[in-house]
């Protein structure tokens, strides 16, 4: 089970550029559960891909991916997974890797930015998602997958795109500025959007996607579906922007939750990973 059904031989930790951590938790899922099977989907799917990247015309795969086996769920709670996943992803930037996070819910993104703010203490986080996730807390913990904006928020610049959907709680946080937030509507009607929302962007970037800033007619295998998204072109626009102007240090794809049957929005993510290792090597 290794991402792109690269020979597990080749390389070694030592060689890879990237560091694939499959973290299979959803404890705080709300509607649908089911994204702790999303990183064995992605893995599985990405080993029918092809290596050859007919956009950047190239094999991204030579550039080194090294895949550690799944981070085991710390069942005490949600406080407790994201220290587990802070520690994971420091071991990772402590051999100069670059983490690519495969979830497994949205909450585990802030232990993951944790890690990245000691190692990079002026980093910035892009946030793509339907979701604004800026509650304080929800259902009694502040480490729910609805609060995990809101947590990285207080840690350093958030850079949001892609939401149509949030509380009056989020909205009025939203107000107060401390967050910049790019709607799909945003996306939809001003040329050269991605130009605009890579502008908020510097140095070093940390991205999060979560899989259901994608409509729903190419991307339904999400635990919250939210029509109005953005689609395959409009995901590699801003990806490609932001790669260009800014040193990505990381990413994560998170909330894939799998219809059995149902291969492509699996697929998708499992390309969407490779294309992104592809914009950063």
């Amino acid at each position: 089970m290794n991402f792109g059904g690269v020979d597990p031989v080749y390389p070694t930790l030592e060689e890879a550029t990237f560091v694939v951590l499959p973290i299979p938790y959803d404890l705080t899922s709300t509607y649908q559960s089911g994204s702790r099977n999303g990183p064995c989907a992605i893995i599985d799917a990405s080993s029918h891909m092809e290596l050859y990247d007919e956009e950047l015309e190239k094999e991204t795969y030579l550039a080194g991916i090294y895949t550690l086996s799944p981070l085991e769920s710390d069942a005490r709670g949600p406080a407790e997974m994201t220290a587990a996943v802070r520690r994971a992803v420091s071991e990772i930037l402590s051999y100069g890797k670059i983490p690519v996070i495969l979830g497994g819910e949205h909450s585990i993104s802030l232990g993951v930015v944790q890690a990245m703010i000691a190692k990079y203490p002026e980093l910035s986080v892009l946030q793509l998602d339907a979701h604004a996730d800026l509650r304080d807390s929800y259902q009694s913990t502040p480490y729910s997958h609805a609060s995990v904006g809101r947590r990285i928020s207080e840690l350093c610049p958030l850079i949001q795109a892609g939401v149509r959907s949030m509380s009056a709680e989020e909205a009025a946080f939203l107000a107060e500025g401390k967050v910049k937030s790019f709607s799909a509507d945003f996306i939809r009607e001003n040329a050269r959007w991605w130009e605009k929302i890579g502008e908020n962007l510097h140095g070093d970037v940390y991205v999060t996607v979560d899989l259901d800033v994608f409509d729903p007619s190419i991307m339904p295998a999400t635990g919250t579906p939210e029509p109005g998204g953005i689609y395959w072109k409009e995901m590699l626009q801003i990806l490609k922007e932001v790669s260009a102007r800014c040193n990505v240090r990381g990413f994560d794809i998170v909330e894939l939750s799998p219809i059995p049957g149902l291969v492509a929005p699996d697929f998708l993510a499992a390309k969407l990973v490779y294309r992104m290792m592809g914009y950063l090597t």
